[in-house]
């Protein structure tokens, strides 16, 4: 048995494991688990991820899931180009710094403004408080003066001269960012040079690929939503607005 996928491409984590398997040409077979129907909370899908969470992994009978530490897996497993990461202690110690860093600090701020502005008006009907939206926008101006200023200091990438897994990862996450009003592109240079080395490094038909259900309107409506979907996706809003 090969290696399977567990994605839903609607999620940024799960496009930054999508497009760095394809990048790297890992052959896997694909297994949708639609997040807007709840598909992820079923029995079947709880035997792959106790967690009920995307992206996961299974590969013969090893199962895991987080992102992170399932690209970091694939770029073992496959035994990969050093750059994506690099074998020396330390340009590897910085490579999971940020890593660690961007999951703990810039991602959670990208999932609740992406949940405050999108979700919200779709499920309760209402906009997010004004004061609750700056908030965030205030909190991700401090994240992205930290990336620009102490991670990527005017470099071609993340890591230095050479795209790594990290790149993959805040890059997925930045362009959902940027989809709902943060403007780190138009606004920030350094960070428009970056993305345009990632951009070129993976090359646009497989980012465009990629994103084509997240940027689509249609893929947040109600109507692309079960039952049991629009429970969970309901309890979770609530908890940012209840």
């Amino acid at each position: 048995m090969g290696l399977e996928l567990y994605l839903d491409l609607l999620s940024s984590p799960c496009r930054a494991v999508y497009i760095f398997a394809k990048t790297n040409s890992i052959p896997f077979e694909y297994k949708e688990v639609t997040l807007m129907k709840g598909e992820q909370l079923s029995e079947d899908f709880g035997k792959v991820n106790p967690l009920k969470k995307i992206p996961a992994l299974k590969d013969g009978d090893f199962t895991m899931s987080e992102s992170v530490a399932i690209l970091l897996y694939l770029a073992e497993k496959y035994k990969l180009s050093d750059h994506w990461y690099p074998a020396n202690l330390e340009k590897r110690a910085k490579i999971n710094e940020f890593l660690l860093w961007h999951v703990n600090v810039v991602r959670p701020l990208m999932v609740k403004d992406f949940w405050l502005k999108v979700m919200a008006p779709t499920l309760l009907q209402r906009n997010a408080p004004a004061e609750k939206l700056e908030a965030v926008a205030q909190e991700f101006n401090a994240a992205l003066d930290q990336f620009e200023k102490i991670f990527l200091q005017g470099k071609p990438y993340i890591s230095g001269k050479e795209i790594s897994v990290a790149d993959v990862v805040s890059f997925c996450d930045l362009v959902q960012a940027s989809r709902t009003g943060q403007n780190m592109f138009e606004e920030r240079p350094k960070i428009a040079a970056w993305r345009q080395n990632v951009e070129s490094h993976l090359g646009m038909e497989l980012i465009d690929e990629a994103h084509k259900a997240a940027l689509s309107a249609g893929s947040y409506s109600k109507d692309s939503m079960d039952p049991k979907g629009v429970e969970w996706l309901t309890a979770r809003v609530k908890l940012l607005l209840p």
